[in-house]
């Protein structure tokens, strides 16, 4: 096994951020597809490295995630909220560029808007969108947590106008982890959380969403977690009829399924699918 932290470059022109990725997988590799992970929004790289890059490299895949421009260790973090979707959709395709072949590609949250974007301009082996933002953006699930939900609704648009230092821990897990998840990996965990682009939100919202008639076909898994505060199975459902694609639901999961107390449940679904497509 090896542990890679490396730097690639995002973007043209006279720009070129310098991109954390951080990979694990085998010495011999066993299986030829790679996989890259995208996390969601205020994250990065890390999230996936707690479990899922360790779990898949165990299973023969060469395991890459990225921290988009502005998010963990790569730069850009001082033009945060000047960083757009197609900003990250550059870095996403940078990283593809250094593989040697086209990746299975797993977006959580908004890297799932990321992946859908990317599939606008190309292709790849399979796509897997978790918890991800709906085709149809954030409007919905910002109208339902208004209607039911009003204290976690201003708590999150208090996160995503101040940082995540803004709102208290309980506020920030209830929206993203299980009741009952484990305080002390709850307060970890948030503190390697972040602030989020203003303009990638507004791109989620309304002004630059997916167009799937648009987007290169392959093989595709939408997943979702039936506890989502963010997300709800209906929006889950409707992601996977807009793509024709697979649909797994996870009871008992809330929206950070990559760091949940069960995240091996998503991990186990997500390798029994690309086993049953035949992705290698």
């Amino acid at each position: 096994m090896f542990y890679n932290w490396f730097g690639v470059p995002a973007g043209g022109g006279a720009e070129c951020l310098q991109l954390e990725v951080v990979e694990r997988g085998p010495q011999s590799r066993e299986r030829a597809v790679p996989l890259v992970f995208v996390h969601g929004a205020h994250a990065g790289a890390w999230c996936w490295d707690e479990h899922f890059l360790p779990y898949f490299c165990d299973r023969g895949y060469r395991a890459v995630a990225v921290s988009l421009r502005g998010h963990g260790g790569s730069e850009g973090r001082d033009q945060l909220h000047y960083h757009s979707l197609t900003d990250y959709v550059d870095d996403l395709e940078s990283v593809v560029g250094t593989l040697p072949r086209s990746p299975v590609l797993v977006g959580h949250s908004m890297g799932g808007a990321v992946v859908q974007k990317y599939l606008e301009r190309q292709p790849a082996a399979a796509a897997v969108l978790m918890a991800s933002v709906p085709p149809y953006g954030l409007g919905g699930s910002v109208f339902r947590l208004m209607t039911t939900d009003p204290v976690l609704f201003m708590q999150i648009s208090l996160m995503h106008g101040a940082g995540p230092e803004s709102v208290s821990l309980e506020s920030a897990g209830r929206a993203v982890f299980s009741e009952g998840f484990d305080p002390d990996l709850m307060a970890t965990y948030a503190r390697r959380m972040q602030g989020e682009s203003r303009r990638a939100l507004m791109g989620m919202t309304f002004l630059d969403l997916p167009a799937p008639g648009r987007m290169h076909p392959c093989p595709m898994l939408v997943m979702g977690a039936e506890d989502d505060t963010l997300f709800s199975t209906e929006d889950i459902a409707a992601t996977a009829r807009a793509y024709d694609a697979d649909l797994h639901l996870i009871p008992g999961m809330a929206h950070a399924m990559m760091l949940e107390a069960n995240w091996r449940e998503a991990a186990d679904a997500l390798a029994d699918w690309l086993e049953r497509v035949e992705i290698h």
